[in-house]
This record gives C-alpha cells, structure tokens and sequence, in this order.
C-alpha cells in the first residue's frame, strides 16, 4: 500500500459535474522563461476543454512555463526545471490586485487542473466572483508534477499491485511481499532519477514560488494552499517572510510532527472521520443502506475480500487493498458517504463498480489502467522531506500497535510510511519554525477533517508566529469555499487584508 497522499481533493469536489479525470500533462506550456524573467503567456483554452469539456463562462485562459534551477543551492549550474503555470482572469475583472497562486496538496496535485476547476464560480463550489473580479487565478503545477517536469517512475502494474495489496497483513510472509513491492517501487525511482531526488523537496519548491510570483509581476505574494499546500505556503513563509502579502493555509499539515507523528495523526483523523460517518448513518437511514451497523458492514467486506474478493469487469478484483482506497476516498468529502455506504451494500450483492470508482477517483486511474505521476510525485516529495523514516521494524511494530489504537486505518498508515524507509535518495528536510517578518497568515481547519486533522491548524499558526485560526464546523477535507461564513472570512482577508475574527467559528451549514 502506497502512502496516503494529503491533497486537498486531487479530483476537486468543486470540479463541475461530469468533469474528466485530471488531465495527463499533455499540451504542457510552451518554452519556459529563462530564470528570473518575466512569463510569456500565450493562450490555452486546450486545458479546459480537455478537462471539463469547455471553459467557463467570461474567463480566460493564457498558460507560461518558467524554468527553476534543479537546486537553488546552484543556481547557476544550468540544469533547470520548468515550473508549467494557467492564468485565468475574468472578463470583467476591475480595481486589479494581482495574482492568487493556487496549490491543492497532495504533494501531486495538479494546482492548474484545480484552478481550471475553480474558475467555474460559485454555482460548481469554485471561487467567489468576488475574488476572481479582483486577482488572475494562477494555478501552477509544483516541480515534479503533471506538465511541470513531472517525476514517472511507477509503472502501472505496479500501481496497480500496490493498491489491490493487503492493507493489513498480519501474517510474516505476506507483510515480506508488501515490503518488497514497496522497495521495488522505491529502486525503480532511484534507477530512474538519482541524484534528482532530493531536488523534489519541499523547500526547493517553495523557492520556485518566489520565481513565479516574479514572473507574473507581483512585489508580494498573494496565495491559496490546500492540505500539503499549506506545508509549502508554511515554507515558503518562513524563507520570504518579507514577500507575503496574503497566505491562506486551508487543512494544515503540521511542520513540527515527526514522520511517524504525521502519519498517526492522519490514522487518528480518518478513525475520527469514519466514526462522524457511522452516525450520520445511523441517523439517516433512508441515505443509508448499511445503517444497522456502518462499521461491521466495513469491516466484513474487507475482510470478506481477503478470501473471496468480488471480481470486477475490467478484469480486477475488489480486494482489502482496494476497498480500503475506495474508503479513504468517500471520506475526503461528506457528499462521499452517501457513495460509500451505496458502494458497501452493492459489494454484499456482488457488485464492484462503487467501490472500484472509490478508489479509481482516488488514485487517479483511467479505465484504460493508465495513472497520472500523482503517486510517483507523492513519494518523491515526501521521502525527499523527511530524514526520519522508520525502519522496517519499526514499521511492523508500529502496524501491531496502531490496529489496536485506531482499528481501520492505523495498520495501513503504518505501512504507508515503508516507501520512505526504503527511499534510496538523499533527504532534504523542510523547516519548521517562525516566520518572523511576515504578516498575518489566516490558517483554517475544519473540525472532522480526516487527512489533515483539525488539531493541526492552532500547532501550524503558533509554529509560524504569524497565523490566526478560522474553524469550520464541518466534515471533509478543506473549507473554503464551503460555506458563507468561511467565504466572507477568507475573501475579507485576500481582498482588503481584513484578519478574520480571533477564534471565528463558522457553522457546518
């Protein structure tokens, strides 16, 4: 089982329906700006088309690439990536402010794919008019990512392993293949790329955001950073502190947790999320066709798979593995549940395709079997970040400890951290500290998030010195723009640098 990425919805929930899966990074923009250049825009309506069928109403759309030096700490020895990036700005902007760079996490998630997705407006849960009336929407793909010199090297059988494999394998021999497939993907990578690997960093990604916030004219950063973004915009911080303008950090990763207490934590949250889910079952039945008991229903099929998995018509079998991605799937958005507990009751019957497209939206998979470098680009980020993976040992120990702790998800995020234990690339470690300099920087959370739990925002805003908590009351992955009262609060931010209220919470609904 790969390690579980932290986007903020690597197929937005705010993608308007039937929007395509992400695109591959075909039609990539064209040559890159040299260093420190202004960007050449040229037009791309190609980006939308591909992915939602059309562009959305008033809105344009001009694509840039600018190279990056493959280290900042050589800057100058030649070898560059190029950083792909969208603008897209209203036909009726006015009383311009600048731009509003845009990442949704991951690490992986195409940020030009969700800026696409978000200039569809409030009617598809994208941008308020209010904000893309006064900024150009810049949606950039970080290093390593989809059109921006993307990192491949997983094959698709591999992925596809890799998922269908026992989340939980108790028994010694079974734990030994999971390991291996793990440290096959992990070999492959460094054959692949060598000495790149730590070059995939986080800090040096977040150095490339002060290349593009030059290159698209801007004295100081304006910037909207969902789940892992928020750990670059934290970064990019505490390296710029003087370039901020505006920062909204939107389902906080904690900079300051270990490896290992990361990967707890996200245990801790998705058993939490799961538990939100059994009582909304339990409490609207009619929605809910497995409410006499959500989480026996679960369970038994997982480990029904395990013996008997239901096959499925492309060929595949709804394993534990598979099953346990199309969970963790319907968890990062509470319009997700009422999928879930559909998928779970149609697998009892012998039917597959709920839970198969569960978990296919989740891991970016076609029909054709083909994947996008989400999961390639996830490892390299998060294995180049952290010098403290386990050992193999350690991971079997902590597998046995967490299934008793947080009895779905703890086993499984404990394997998930054994791709970073087998990583053969050099480690770059983000910082974690204060962001003296800059300004205030709104920090949100939401109080039944599952990747990124609602503890996190208060550790994330004291840690930078600068943030200032906004709490939704509600359930999935991220707030804004969810609701009216996170919408008045974020956009008073952005436009007029209006700090929210001190402890502002707004309600669910």
């Amino acid at each position: 089982m790969l390690t579980l990425t932290t986007g903020g919805c690597t197929l937005p929930a705010f993608a308007p329906d039937g929007a395509d899966s992400p695109a591959d990074p075909d039609g990539a923009p064209g040559a890159a700006s040299t260093p420190g250049a202004a960007a050449q825009w040229t037009p791309c309506s190609s980006i939308p088309e591909k992915l939602v069928g059309r562009g959305a109403p008033g809105m344009t759309y001009e694509c840039a690439s600018v190279a990056v030096p493959r280290d900042w700490a050589e800057p100058d020895s030649g070898q560059t990536y190029d950083v792909a990036m969208i603008r897209i700005r209203s036909k009726s902007q006015k009383d311009r402010i600048g731009s509003l760079l845009i990442n949704p996490g991951g690490p992986g998630g195409s940020g030009i794919d969700t800026a696409v997705y978000l200039s569809f407006g409030p009617t598809f849960g994208g941008l308020p008019t209010e904000i893309t009336d006064k900024f150009d929407i810049v949606g950039f793909d970080p290093r390593g990512v989809g059109r921006s010199s993307p990192v491949k090297c997983i094959s698709d059988v591999d992925q596809d392993a890799s998922f269908a494999a026992d989340p939980d394998p108790v028994s010694q021999a079974e734990f030994d293949r999971v390991a291996a497939l793990n440290k096959k993907i992990a070999d492959g990578c460094g054959q692949k790329y060598g000495d790149q690997l730590p070059h995939f960093s986080t800090e040096q990604a977040a150095r490339d955001i002060d290349a593009l916030r030059t290159a698209v004219g801007d004295s100081k950063l304006s910037y909207l950073g969902f789940s892992y973004g928020t750990l670059l915009g934290a970064t990019y911080a505490q390296l710029f502190p003087r370039n901020v303008r505006a920062l909204v950090l939107d389902g906080a990763v904690d900079p300051t947790e270990s490896y290992v207490q990361g990967s707890e934590s996200q245990a801790k949250g998705f058993e939490r999320a799961f538990g939100n889910f059994t009582e909304w079952c339990r409490k609207t039945p009619a929605k809910c066709p497995i409410s006499a008991d959500p989480r026996g229903a679960v369970t038994d099929a997982m480990a029904k798979a395990e013996s008997s998995p239901v096959p499925y018509s492309d060929g595949r079998e709804a394993t534990a593995g598979w099953i346990f991605v199309g969970l963790i799937s319907s968890l990062y958005t509470e319009t997700g549940w009422t999928s879930l507990a559909q998928a779970i009751d149609e697998l009892q019957t012998g039917d597959a395709k709920g839970i198969m497209d569960l978990a296919d939206q989740y891991a970016e998979r076609t029909p054709a079997g083909t994947y996008s470098n989400l999961f390639d680009a996830n490892l390299a980020v998060n294995c180049a970040d952290t010098d403290q993976a386990p050992t193999v040992e350690r991971v079997r120990q902590l597998q046995s400890e967490w299934r008793k702790k947080y009895p779905i998800f703890g086993a499984p995020l404990a394997m998930g951290m054994l791709p970073c234990t087998y990583w053969p690339g050099k480690r770059d470690p983000f910082p974690a500290g204060k962001a003296t300099g800059a300004p205030p920087i709104v920090v949100v959370g939401t109080t039944g998030d599952p990747a990124t739990p609602y503890e996190n925002t208060a550790d994330l805003a004291a840690m930078l010195g600068t943030g200032h908590v906004l709490t939704w009351e509600g359930e999935g992955h991220t707030a804004y723009p969810s609701t009216s009262c996170i919408v008045k609060a974020v956009d008073g931010y952005l436009i007029d640098l209006k700090v929210p209220q001190e402890g502002l919470r707004c309600p669910a609904k």
